[in-house]
C-alpha cells in the first residue's frame, strides 16, 4: 500500500502563505497605483506654493514704488521665495519685481494652467528620474489677483528631494497597511480554510489506510458554506464506497465459489451427458420421448456454467485489435446465426452497411457481440433483423432493429444486470451484460434505444479512433 500520510505543505508553499504574499502584492499594486497620481498632485502643488510665496514676496516691493530695493532686502526676499527671480504680469505692463544680478539659464518651462491629468503624472516622472539640477521657469495666476500672472525661476532638485520624502512617506505607509491586511487575511485563511482543509485532508489519509472501517468516515459538519458541503459530500462519499467495497469483497469470494462450483458441476454434467448417450441406445419409446428433455436441460445448465465462467473471468475482456471491413463481419454473423437450425425460425436480414467502413477493434469480440443481438432476436420470434450503420460526431454508430415483440417492460428496466435481465426460461442475463462490457472495452458502449411491438432496436457505438482511451 502507498504512504498514507500526506505531506503537506511547507509554510512557504502553502496556500496562506501565497494568499499572504498575493495580498501583499495587490496592497502594493494599489498603493502604486494612488501613489501615481499623488505625486503629481504633490509636484503640482509644490509649484503652486512657490507662486503664492513669490507673490508675497512682491507686495512688500509694491508698498515702496519710489525708493530703490535695497539688495540685502532683495536676497533675503528671494531667500524666502527660494527662487532666482519674480516678474509679475499685470494687463498694462510686465514687471521684474526682483531678480539676481545674473539669473541662470532656464532648462524647462512650466504653465500651471496648461497641464493636464496624465501630463502633470508623466512630468512628475521625469522629475523623478532626472540626476541633475535643472532651472525651472513657472508661470501660474496669483491665488488673490485673477489677473496678475506670475513668473519664478527655481531649482528642481530641491521638488524632487521632497518629491523622494513624500514617495518614501508613502511606501512606508504602504507596507505597514499591506503587512496588516495581509496578516488580518492569513489568520482568516487560517481559521476559515486551512484547518478545516486540513482536517479534510487527514480524515481522507486515514480513510484510504482503511476504508472499510466505519469509524474513519468524516464527522457530520454544522457550516453552511463550501467546506461545510464539502465535508457531507465527502462524509457520503466514503460510506458509499466502503459499502461498496464490502459488496465487492463478497462478490468476489462469492464469485470463486461460484467458479469452482461451476467446474465441479461441468465435470458432474460431463458424466451425465455419457450416461445419456448409453441411453440414447435402448429402444424404448419412454426413454427416448425423455431422454431429449435431459439433453435440454444438460444444455442449459453447461450453458449457465460457461456465461457465468465467462462472466467472471473476463470482466474486462482482453482485445485483439486488426483492421477489418464492417460489412464482411455483419455477413459472417448472419450465415452463423442461420446455420443454426435449434434457435427457432428462419431470419431474413437487410443490411445497409457501405462497403468503404472499416474498423480496427478486436474481430472475434465484436463477432460475440452482433451474434449474440440477432440469436436473441432469433429467440424472441423476430422474422427480419435490419442492420445499419453510419457516422456521427466522430464515432460510429451501428443500429441493429429487429421486428420481433419488444422487450417486457419488467426486464428492459435490468437488461443490463447480471442474472437479471433475460427473457427466456434457463435464461442467465449475462449475454448482454458481457457483450455492453466488450463495446466498453473498446472505448464505445451498447444501449437500448428502444422497444415496443413494432420491434426492437439495439445500438453499438464505436470510437473511429483504435485507442479507447482517446474517445470521447
Amino acid at each position: 500500500m502507498s504512504e498514507t500520510n500526506p505531506n503537506l505543505p511547507r509554510a512557504l508553499t502553502s496556500l496562506s502563505a501565497r494568499l499572504l504574499l498575493l495580498t501583499m502584492f495587490f496592497i502594493m499594486v494599489a498603493e502604486f497605483l494612488i501613489w501615481t497620481p499623488s505625486i503629481s498632485r504633490f509636484r503640482k502643488v509644490y509649484l503652486e506654493e512657490h507662486i503664492v510665496r513669490a507673490h508675497l514676496s512682491t507686495l512688500t516691493l509694491e508698498s515702496m514704488p519710489d525708493q530703490d530695493v535695497d539688495k540685502d532686502l532683495e536676497r533675503s526676499l528671494l531667500f524666502h521665495a527660494d527662487s532666482y527671480g519674480i516678474v509679475l504680469h499685470r494687463p498694462e505692463q510686465r514687471v521684474l519685481m526682483v531678480s539676481k544680478e545674473m539669473p541662470p539659464k532656464v532648462d524647462l518651462v512650466v504653465d500651471i494652467a496648461k497641464g493636464s491629468f496624465f501630463g502633470w503624472i508623466a512630468d512628475a516622472f521625469s522629475t523623478l528620474v532626472q540626476d541633475e539640477n535643472r532651472i525651472l521657469r513657472v508661470m501660474g495666476t496669483s491665488p488673490k489677483n485673477p489677473e496678475v500672472m506670475v513668473e519664478v525661476l527655481i531649482d528642481e532638485t530641491p521638488m524632487r528631494e521632497a518629491m523622494y520624502d513624500f514617495s518614501a512617506r508613502i511606501l512606508q505607509l504602504s507596507i505597514v497597511i499591506s503587512l496588516f491586511t495581509a496578516g488580518l487575511v492569513y489568520l482568516s485563511l487560517q481559521w476559515l480554510m486551512v484547518r478545516p482543509m486540513r482536517r479534510i485532508t487527514a480524515n481522507m489519509a486515514a480513510f484510504r489506510a482503511a476504508p472499510e472501517d466505519a469509524t474513519r468516515d468524516m464527522p457530520a459538519s454544522g457550516r453552511g458554506d463550501e467546506i461545510g458541503v464539502t465535508e457531507r459530500e465527502l462524509a457520503v462519499m466514503q460510506g458509499e464506497i466502503r459499502h461498496a467495497l464490502q459488496q465487492k469483497t463478497r462478490l468476489a469470494t462469492l464469485g470463486a465459489a461460484v467458479a469452482k462450483i461451476n467446474h465441479d458441476l461441468r465435470n458432474s454434467l460431463a458424466t451425465a451427458v455419457l450416461a445419456f448417450d448409453r441411453l440414447a441406445d435402448i429402444d424404448d419409446p419412454e426413454v427416448k420421448s425423455v431422454l431429449p428433455r435431459l439433453y435440454d436441460s444438460v444444455d442449459r445448465a453447461v450453458n449457465l456454467c460457461s456465461q457465468t465462467l465467462n462472466f467472471v473471468s473476463d470482466a474486462a475482456p482482453p482485445l485483439d485489435r486488426s483492421k477489418f471491413a464492417l460489412r464482411g463481419l455483419i455477413g459472417e454473423v448472419e450465415l452463423d446465426v442461420l446455420a443454426d437450425h435449434d434457435l427457432g425460425q428462419e431470419l431474413t436480414w437487410q443490411i445497409e452497411i457501405d462497403e468503404s467502413i472499416e474498423i480496427e477493434a478486436d474481430r472475434e469480440q465484436l463477432f460475440r457481440v452482433l451474434s449474440n443481438l440477432a440469436r436473441n432476436a432469433r429467440e424472441a420470434g423476430a422474422p427480419r433483423i435490419i442492420v445499419l450503420a453510419g457516422v456521427k460526431n466522430g464515432r460510429l454508430m451501428v443500429d441493429v432493429s429487429d421486428n420481433g415483440p419488444g422487450i417486457p417492460a419488467k426486464i428492459g428496466e435490468k437488461l443490463f444486470e447480471p442474472f437479471s435481465g433475460s427473457a427466456k426460461a434457463g435464461g442467465t442475463g449475462l449475454g448482454l451484460v458481457i457483450a455492453r462490457d466488450i463495446m466498453k472495452a473498446h472505448g464505445g458502449d451498447l444501449r437500448l434505444v428502444e422497444t415496443g411491438e413494432d420491434g426492437t432496436v439495439f445500438q453499438l457505438e464505436l470510437p473511429l479512433d483504435s485507442d479507447p482511451r482517446q474517445a470521447a
